[in-house]
């Protein structure tokens, strides 16, 4: 086992749309549901705003299912009335949201796609007619058609990312020349665009029906907007989305071109990740702050001349009272001013630009081969070890990687400087924007943001460790200061961390790095001890993979300890941890992983065969072959994929070969 193998992502799920809700006054929904036949236009967007605000709370969804809400909204796309069609593609876009996978299957079977795609095709018609409403209070004029296409194009997203139904209607009905239409509004209307590009990447993932359609036409628009000057977080985030959308429709790409394109959408990765997040939550808190106080400011200007018009109206009781808030104000600042908690969205937009950038070069990574299904299924190493026989050049023991990276994605790469762009990423975050974040309600969801961009670099770093050689990644030194950075993120505090997808993607890393290192006879710079700790606490995680890492951690270091000398005491204790955890763990595919470092450890060396016999590990490892025999009969097939099982019968068979082995050193001593 032990050889890990890069973790590939698929998108997350959108959010809802519109404010949370806690707990609004509940209409029945059989009530509300018979609203939207009610001949008032009002009435129904009433009835659409109320269903979708209600569809935010997941216990509510099962009664609207059950009254099924989603032949009653799916007609509400096409109403006369725009609100009711903006409303009604809201309340639809947080059911599919909110619903999760099982509910956008369901919205699939009651062919919320006729609508919808009806919607988009008729929106895409009359989005150069600028059709735009009366003004709203104190908002600017609304343009309902382009709102209307981007709940209506979050919807999409949404059930093409959970349907393989939806995905195939969406290239069936030709529904890319409408999307592209929209994102021809980019310079205008960002948000729009970015809904459109997250839309264009699901689809464009493992979508090879979908590739004819993306002529040079539609190849010029996703250039134009890649190329696109503006310097906003948003558009940070917009560049960042197509640049992924183009890795997804490479093969449409001419060979004579592939590498200056590869290059374009690394570089766009490369501008992504050299922002540093903490200084950007400090300058947007600052520039928050600033705003607000000009508000108040203008608040204060406006109370004084209520005052002083109170005053004039006073004195001459003829003239007419002025309503209360209906006054003139010459000095009102307020439709200037950017929309509300714009900092905060320009914030959070570098930071899912930066999450994007580090999903796809790790997905860039990665083989092939296998379907998304199995990188959900499987842990990041587990499946792996397949690979075990092959991975090793027979004679040399040298780590061949099942990955590769294709020339043109290793030379951008490293003309972009994309590992040291990740390793950067890899450090805590900054520790003055943490306390902003912490400190005010708004903010604080970023933190958690930012711990995701954190680890998703730790994978990238993993996946980086697997496709390159040592030269590439600077050569010994380099890796040696990588460890030393490693065990910092691990032993800088005084507790050991427990967050259960750090310790994934530290686990992840430091197991790739020391393989590597392992491979090319390179020094550790962790100590034993260290890694006895990290171990104690990964081994106690809920997450199998984490547990996976750290035995085949204590499988590395320890085959490479037993090279020297004096080491039979640290061996011993490695070896009485992954005894231990072979016969305790509840998992099967842990316990194989946990004898496999074992066999490394005790595969040869003086020190290795003194710290065996003091541990008594033969005798051990004969009492133990038939329970593990009698575990694989009982739980193998229950718990493990085939694949897996295949491992683990490899596992099975070099016990038997292990204990002959060590039989035969008993005989033959050193």
């Amino acid at each position: 086992m032990g050889k890990s193998r890069a973790r590939r992502f698929r998108r997350a799920p959108p959010a809802p749309s519109g404010p949370e809700q806690g707990d609004p006054e509940e209409e029945p929904a059989a009530e509300l549901l018979e609203k939207l036949q009610h001949p008032s236009a009002e009435v129904r967007e009433y009835a659409c705003a109320s269903i979708s605000k209600l569809l935010q709370q997941k216990h509510v969804i099962p009664a609207f299912l059950q009254r099924d809400v989603v032949r009653c909204l799916g007609p509400m796309l096409l109403d006369h009335s725009l609100a009711v069609r903006e409303t009604a593609a809201g309340a639809l876009r947080n059911l599919s949201a909110c619903g999760g996978f099982d509910v956008c299957d369901d919205m699939v079977t009651k062919d919320v796609m006729t609508p919808l795609v009806a919607l988009l095709k008729e929106c895409s018609t009359g989005l150069d007619a600028n059709q735009l409403s009366p003004k709203k209070c104190r908002e600017m004029n609304k343009n309902y058609i382009e709102d209307i296409a981007n709940e209506a194009i979050n919807l999409l997203w949404n059930v093409c990312e959970c349907n393989s139904t939806a995905v195939s209607i969406f290239n069936k009905e030709g529904c890319l020349e409408a999307v592209l239409h929209y994102m021809q509004k980019f310079s205008t209307n960002v948000d729009l665009a970015i809904s459109v590009a997250n839309c264009l990447q699901a689809v464009t993932e493992d979508n090879p029906d979908l590739l004819s359609s993306f002529n040079a036409s539609a190849q010029q628009v996703l250039e134009t907007v890649m190329l696109c000057p503006e310097t906003t977080m948003k558009h940070v985030l917009l560049r960042t989305l197509i640049a992924g959308t183009i890795w997804n429709i490479k093969d449409t790409i001419p060979p004579g071109s592939l590498g200056s394109t590869v290059n374009a959408i690394l570089k766009i990765f490369s501008e992504s990740l050299a922002i540093d997040a903490g200084e950007t939550i400090i300058r947007m808190n600052e520039a928050e702050k600033n705003r607000l106080k000009l508000a108040a400011e203008a608040d204060t200007e406006e109370n004084m001349s209520d005052v002083i018009d109170n005053c004039a109206v006073s004195e001459d009781d003829d003239m007419e009272e002025i309503p209360k808030g209906k006054v003139r104000r010459e000095h009102d600042i307020s439709d200037l001013l950017p929309s509300d908690k714009w900092e905060l969205k320009e914030v959070t937009a570098l930071l899912m630009a930066q999450q994007t950038a580090l999903e796809i070069i790790v997905n860039m990574c990665c083989s092939e081969d296998p379907s998304d299904d199995e990188w959900e299924e499987l842990s990041s190493s587990d499946e792996s070890d397949l690979f075990m026989e092959n991975s090793y050049n027979e004679g040399s023991g040298l780590l061949m990687s099942p990955l590769c990276l294709s020339d043109e994605v290793h030379s951008a790469f490293l003309n972009n400087l994309i590992p040291k762009k990740i390793l950067e990423k890899t450090a805590f975050p900054n520790s003055v924007a943490l306390d902003i974040c912490m400190h005010n309600p708004s903010w604080k969801p970023l933190i958690k943001k930012l711990n995701t961009v954190q680890c998703r670099a730790l994978t990238c770093l993993h996946s980086i460790l697997l496709v390159s050689d040592v030269d590439c990644l600077g050569g010994a030194s380099a890796l040696q200061s990588l460890a030393q950075h490693l065990s910092q993120l691990v032993f800088s505090k005084t507790e050991l961390p427990e967050d259960t997808e750090f310790l994934e993607a530290i686990t992840s890393a430091l197991r790739a790095l020391l393989q590597t290192m392992a491979s090319k006879n390179i020094s550790q710079c962790m100590t034993p001890e260290q890694l006895l700790a990290l171990c104690e606490a990964g081994i106690h995680s809920s997450n199998a993979s984490v547990r996976v890492n750290v035995v085949s951690i204590l499988g590395i270091s320890g085959s490479v300890l037993a090279k020297l000398q004096d080491t039979a005491e640290t061996l011993k204790m490695i070896g009485k941890f992954l005894l231990e955890v072979a016969m305790k763990e509840s998992s099967l595919v842990v316990a194989g992983e946990a004898l496999d470092a074992l066999f490394d450890v005790f595969a040869d060396g003086k020190e290795a065969e003194k710290a065996a016999v003091q541990m008594k590990l033969l005798p051990a490892l004969k009492e133990f072959q038939p329970v593990f025999k009698l575990r694989m009969r009982k739980e193998g097939k229950e718990q493990c994929s085939t694949d897996q099982l295949c491992v683990l019968d490899n596992v099975k068979m070099n016990l038997r070969r292990f204990i002959a082995y060590q039989e035969t050193l008993g005989k033959n001593p050193t």
